[in-house]
């Protein structure tokens, strides 16, 4: 079982960073092999919208704008879960998060059923560390996405600097019960 972490914070060592490597923990006492990736390492621009909107996304579906994405877009794809750690900017995904997001779904969602994401487990954390304001927005936001390609809705975990520490255990037990259960359903496939 292959799991992909993606954070979206340019703080190595803060609120965002801790949630991200909780969910790493928690995935691999579960069993999940895990790629970890830091958005803000990456060179993932902004959406362009080519031809009016819908350029080789549509028609293709990949993103024509030649980058980071293709690559980690592969990845994401491939894997079996998918966790989506940002910190909460202005109530919204940080930027990185949101260019990354954005061009994921102008190539996914118009697949519908066929979408590579289609039924994808999908963890997200919205992490506000400063004020605490805009998890829940921010959470809407991404269940939006989620639905736009199709993925499945495994948890949404809201968390802030005050409930830091009790929230660090709960993503490393989503995470953990997330590798468990699709190592579960694999093994019931194949019996």
């Amino acid at each position: 079982m292959k799991a992909i972490v993606i954070s979206a914070s340019p703080n190595d060592d803060g609120l965002t960073a801790a949630c991200a490597q909780a969910a790493v923990e928690g995935l691999v006492a579960g069993g999940a092999e895990v790629e970890q990736v830091n958005l803000n390492k990456l060179d993932i621009g902004m959406c362009k919208a080519c031809d009016r909107g819908w350029g080789t996304c549509r028609t293709e579906h990949r993103c024509q704008v030649e980058d980071d994405f293709q690559a980690l877009r592969e990845r994401t794809c491939q894997a079996d879960a998918l966790v989506l750690v940002t910190p909460v900017y202005w109530w919204e995904m940080s930027e990185s998060a949101k260019a990354f997001t954005d061009r994921l779904r102008r190539c996914e969602a118009i697949h519908k059923e066929k979408s590579r994401l289609f039924d994808m487990p999908v963890i997200m954390v919205a992490a506000a560390g400063g004020s605490g304001n805009g998890m829940i927005t921010c959470l809407a936001s991404m269940e939006r996405w989620i639905q736009h390609v199709r993925a499945r809705k495994f948890d949404f975990i809201p968390v802030n600097r005050w409930t830091r520490d009790y929230k660090l255990n709960t993503i490393r037990s989503a995470g953990e019960t997330l590798a468990n259960q699709i190592l579960k359903e694999s093994a019931e496939l194949k019996n």
